[in-house]
């Protein structure tokens, strides 16, 4: 053979890397279709599948230059520090697959339970625990991650044994600065497991009505009912009381109150409210009732008792009955709206913002 057509060692190395490369990227390519096609009649698999897919499109060359990378000579110039790099980038790779099929499992798990239905309560809880502690092994999958990469440098070894005889010190020092993350970490996956709060709950948290929009692996957003986002730490909900309108369920009961005067009928109030509910598509039937639940001296208390699927609908409809049975007092009894009496010697009672008759006047 010719001098000229002799491969230097280096060349014949980049010869089979692009060869490992092509290979593998053919293999990939048949390894999708026939997972896709395998895996469609159980969805949770096709999700974590489908999540793999892109990731071992990268990481499989990288497998497959290190496997050439490891045969080539160890006489080769630089072949360790090749070596190091593609090892790193397959930690790397390997740590964003686990990433992606840990994702991956957790929308297949979500898309089995569809939220999008009236009554979604354990859909929102298996939402809950799949994101939280998705996020969670996440989290713990990078920091395994970064940690075998540091393990791969001599220097960061050394550095390790150098520190070890402060390590009391170092780790009190890092236990408190990280105090707050691990105080998160451990709070979420009491909040996965326990469930105190959902994805889509109802809360009054500070005052605030909102629901749950996002439970991230330190913190929960709470979308206020005008649009404003509430931002709370995980560790807040593990130490204070807050309210939740659907822990067991989404149905809940709504008040109305209303301030009458002693004249005021209360059967032809009752005949109202129901007329108002049987047109009242907010109402589910189950509660509606109308009760004098208090006396002042000067008016009666009424109390309007109503339910509803949601605290949305709850919310409607008391403003619908509310409006409603004001109108019909207006309407139908307006002498029984809510009076001040002045009583002197030998007058009338007078209505609030009457005039009061004139002296000498009988």
């Amino acid at each position: 053979m010719p001098e000229g057509l002799h491969l230097s060692p280096w060349s014949a190395t980049a010869l089979a890397a692009l060869l490992a490369v092509a290979v593998a990227a053919m293999a990939h390519r048949i390894a999708a279709v026939v997972l896709r096609r395998a895996t469609a009649p159980v969805p949770v698999v096709r999700a974590v599948v489908i999540a793999c897919i892109p990731v071992m499109r990268v990481l499989l060359p990288l497998i497959a230059l290190q496997l050439v990378w490891q045969a080539a000579s160890d006489d080769l110039r630089y072949i360790g520090s090749v070596r190091h790099l593609n090892g790193l980038l397959v930690i790397g790779g390997a740590c964003w697959l686990l990433i992606a099929a840990i994702g991956g499992l957790a929308n297949g798990v979500i898309a089995q339970h569809p939220a999008d239905v009236e009554d979604n309560l354990t859909a929102r809880r298996i939402a809950t625990q799949a994101r939280v502690l998705s996020r969670t092994a996440m989290t713990g999958v990078v920091m395994a991650g970064v940690a075998l990469m540091l393990m791969t440098f001599p220097g960061a070894r050394q550095v390790g044994a150098s520190l070890l005889a402060s390590a009391g010190v170092v780790g009190i020092v890092a236990g408190i600065a990280a105090r707050p993350v691990f105080s998160n970490m451990i709070a979420g996956l009491q909040i996965a497991l326990a469930q105190p709060l959902r994805i889509d709950d109802v809360l009054i948290i500070e005052g605030e009505w909102g629901r749950v929009e996002e439970i991230t692996g330190t913190y929960v957003v709470l979308r206020i009912w005008d649009e404003r986002r509430l931002i709370i730490p995980l560790q807040w909900f593990i130490e204070h009381p807050f309210q939740n309108w659907t822990r067991t369920s989404s149905e809940i009961l709504g008040t109305v109150f209303l301030f009458a005067d002693y004249r005021m009928p209360l059967d032809p109030l009752r005949a109202e409210l129901q007329r108002v509910l049987e047109a009242a598509p907010e109402w589910d039937r189950r509660v509606g009732i109308l009760q004098l639940t208090d006396v002042t001296e000067r008016t009666l208390q009424i109390r309007v008792l109503v339910s509803a699927r949601s605290s949305g609908l709850a919310f409607d409809l008391r403003c619908r009955v509310r409006e409603a049975l004001v109108t019909f007092i207006q309407r139908e009894h307006p002498d029984c709206l809510p009076q001040v009496r002045l009583h002197g010697q030998g007058s009338p009672l007078v209505p609030a913002g009457a005039a009061s008759p004139a002296p000498g006047m009988g």
